[in-house]
C-alpha cells in the first residue's frame, strides 16, 4: 500500500495552522501576552504591536517587554548593530510578525 506522503504533511500542515491561529486569540499558558497584529512604517519595517489583550506596544516597549520574557513565541537577537524583534522560528509562516494583519 502506497501512502500519499505529501497529502498527509499538507493536512499537518493545515492543522498546525488552525491550531495557531487558534492560540493566537487566547492567553498564553504562562501567563504571557502574545503579537497578534503589527503596524508597518511605509518602509514596511515593524514600528508596533498589538497584543492579544489589546495594549498596543510601540518598537521599544514591546522590545524591552520581549527581553524580560514578558511576550509569548518572540526571540530578540543582536543583528545590524541593534536588537531586533522576531517571532519564534516554528515553521508556520501564518504566525511569523510579517504574515500579521495590521491594526
Amino acid at each position: 500500500m502506497e501512502q500519499d506522503f505529501e497529502k498527509i504533511y499538507e493536512q499537518y500542515k493545515r492543522q498546525s495552522e488552525q491550531q495557531a491561529q487558534m492560540e493566537a486569540n487566547q492567553p498564553n499558558k504562562d501567563g504571557k501576552e502574545a503579537f497578534v497584529a503589527v503596524r508597518k512604517n511605509d518602509d514596511g519595517d515593524l514600528i508596533a504591536f498589538k497584543t492579544n489583550t489589546g495594549r498596543e506596544l510601540d518598537y521599544i516597549t514591546a522590545l524591552e517587554e520581549a527581553k524580560e520574557g514578558k511576550i509569548a513565541n518572540i526571540d530578540v537577537f543582536h543583528k545590524y548593530g541593534r536588537d531586533i524583534i522576531r517571532s519564534e522560528p516554528d515553521g508556520i509562516r501564518e504566525n511569523n510578525l510579517d504574515h500579521l494583519p495590521g491594526f
